[in-house]
């Protein structure tokens, strides 16, 4: 009895934990060089905000009027073969088969990941029923004045804590995501935190922004090195139990750890096809997922490889690596049991 009840209160739920480590576990044992943990899967750009930092709207203005049909994205999904699918955007709500594409991704055995604004989705719960494999995570910048500032939106915070509350009395497993910028104050975050955990969210995650060359205001995105400073000081506040970014992730971002980016490790479909060479990044979109793998030149991203990724620390590039060298050191495969199981 003690194990199961200890079982209850893992970090994240226990079957999608599972699933994940067996495809990590396939994809090693067949002698896979490079897969995919995480499909982005953008159904359509179009959105019900303008945030200040986000990219998606600025580089595909060009086509935000145009969606992905649903067999392609389902098409997408068998092609790429990742464990998780992250439905983004955009505002993936308003794609008129969202009810659909969630329930047949989760019949293929995926973990599905909703990504939402939360602004309507209040309304849009009914197209949904909880899942052990589903998700719903919603992207909250900051408390109520930060927050609003940042999406350039009066009550746009009021509207999603109202949606969170509602999903988790219906029981969807809930969380969310927050971008850090050079304006967000450590304090602010820290009360979010607060705010989060006092309506019992199911996790939070925590990443800096990346400088999209897209957006015009360029002083709203952080350097590496004031990313670990910001962070350094938000530590002690990302050590509670619903914190859902790894510690190692964190170490990270504290400059206390060194972790080569994998680009690979979270990819992106939308309107255009296969994005690459990553989710921040574009040169170029391949037709096909086989294409886009073997055909982009992996070497010549990251710190150090690429102008454009010197400051970034992103979660979509380091949180893969973290869950794809963790277990090749026996002290990392500790630290992460023992925070799964925290």
């Amino acid at each position: 009895m003690a194990m199961i009840a200890k079982l209850s209160i893992m970090r994240f739920p226990l079957r999608q934990t599972i699933a994940i480590a067996r495809y990590i576990s396939r994809q090693k044992r067949s002698g896979a060089k490079r897969f995919p943990l995480v499909l982005m899967l953008e159904p359509l750009h179009a959105c019900n905000l303008a945030c200040s930092g986000c990219g998606r709207i600025r580089e595909y203005h060009d086509s935000l009027s145009k969606m992905v049909p649903l067999d392609t994205c389902l098409k997408a999904v068998d092609e790429c073969k990742a464990p998780v699918v992250s439905i983004c955007g955009g505002e993936p709500l308003l794609y008129p088969e969202i009810g659909e594409l969630v329930s047949e991704i989760l019949k293929r055995g995926r973990v599905v990941y909703l990504c939402t604004n939360g602004q309507v989705l209040n309304k849009k719960l009914f197209l949904f029923r909880p899942h052990p494999f589903f998700n719903i995570n919603v992207h909250i910048d900051g408390p109520q004045k930060m927050h609003d500032a940042i999406v350039e939106k009066e009550g746009a915070y009021a509207k999603a804590m109202e949606a969170i509350r509602l999903a988790l009395a219906l029981g969807f497993t809930v969380c969310t995501n927050t971008t850090i910028y050079k304006q967000t104050e450590v304090e602010e975050i820290r009360r979010l935190i607060k705010e989060l955990e006092d309506v019992r969210i199911n996790g939070i995650l925590l990443s800096p922004s990346y400088g999209y060359e897209d957006v015009a205001d360029q002083s709203v995105f952080l350097t590496r090195d004031e990313i670990v400073k910001k962070f350094s000081s938000l530590r002690s506040a990302a050590n509670g139990k619903r914190i859902w970014s790894t510690p190692l992730y964190l170490d990270f971002l504290t400059g206390k750890r060194q972790f080569e980016c994998t680009p690979w490790g979270n990819i992106t479909y939308n309107i255009k096809g296969w994005k690459a060479p990553c989710y921040l990044i574009t040169d170029r979109h391949y037709e096909t997922f086989a294409e886009f793998m073997q055909c982009v030149d992996w070497s010549r991203y990251g710190p150090g490889e690429d102008r454009r990724c010197e400051h970034c620390m992103v979660h979509s590039g380091f949180e893969a690596t973290v869950a794809l060298k963790a277990g090749s050191s026996f002290k990392d495969a500790l630290c992460m049991a023992r925070w799964t199981l925290s």
